[in-house]
């Protein structure tokens, strides 16, 4: 007899404990891809509870498969209309949790907005955001003089011809530390823009389809954003390559080009020990 698949945002009827699976204390961690159009970015707003904010509708629906409240950690608070596909999220486990039912159960309830891609779980000690030793984003542009329908949901669209070995050219420099004052908003007094960034390189996909990869150990708020929206500037030969390096040394986010749009971006892996999490 086949299994009984539940309707969307139904409770999934399965046994999440097994005594197989473990008894001591450990964290439950998750690999989360979900598509954040609709979305208030990832960080649950507790005060604002009609703001629908990817970690409050995942907390909430993994709190009503355990029958008990939930606090989140996660590798990168990604912002209203920012996607990811590598996200991880890890809460403290009850003993003798199964992780591969809750993954199943959560996926039922959310997918396909949100999904649990994978799910495990880690000792106690770990922490989805203070383990992780590096996060990359990845940024897509379509380039073409008419825009893709199918691909706008996730893309940038730049009707205007960029100039790849430009754009190449001044995406290295950001490798190393650096100050990222001039491509970051500010954030609390007392933090700093001081970001160590491992990759830096722009991918042609073909077809007038271009991705702009970058990997740090942190990002700060809406970096890789503004970002590319300067270094699609240059691309259009509206900045020079030298320009571009300048802006490193001013630490002026004015003197910094516009925030790419949300939608092109997407949070894509993390690596925790030197081992990306989760299937890729």
């Amino acid at each position: 007899m086949g299994r009984t698949v539940p309707a969307q945002g139904r409770m999934p009827f399965v046994t999440l404990f097994d005594g197989g699976a473990g008894d001591g204390p450990a964290q439950v961690k998750m690999i989360v891809a979900y598509d954040g159009t609709e979305f208030s970015g990832f960080a649950h707003q507790p005060n604002q509870p009609h703001v629908r904010t990817v970690g409050g509708v995942l907390a909430q629906a993994i709190g009503k498969i355990l029958r008990h409240d939930v606090q989140l950690a996660c590798a990168g608070r990604t912002d209203s209309g920012v996607h990811a596909w590598g996200q991880v999220v890890s809460f403290p486990s009850e003993p003798g949790l199964d992780p591969w039912r809750l993954q199943t159960a959560v996926s039922s309830m959310l997918g396909p907005e949100i999904v649990v891609r994978a799910a495990e779980l880690a000792p106690p000690t770990f922490d989805a955001r203070h383990s992780a030793q590096w996060r990359q984003y990845r940024y897509t542009i379509v380039n073409r003089p008419v825009a893709d329908p199918f691909r706008d949901r996730f893309t940038w669209w730049v009707p205007e011809p960029l100039d790849l070995r430009a754009l190449r050219l001044a995406a290295d420099p950001f490798v190393g530390e650096h100050d990222f004052a001039s491509f970051c908003r500010r954030g609390p007094e007392g933090s700093t823009t001081m970001r160590r960034v491992l990759a830096s390189q722009w991918v042609d996909e073909g077809d007038g389809v271009l991705r702009y990869e970058i990997r740090a150990t942190a990002f700060c708020w809406q970096m890789v954003r503004a970002i590319v929206g300067t270094l699609v500037e240059v691309g259009r030969c509206e900045r020079t390559v030298d320009d571009f390096a300048r802006l490193l040394v001013a630490k002026d986010r004015t003197r910094a080009g516009p925030t790419a749009p949300p939608h092109g971006l997407s949070l894509i892996a993390v690596a925790y020990d030197g081992i990306l999490a989760g299937p890729q």
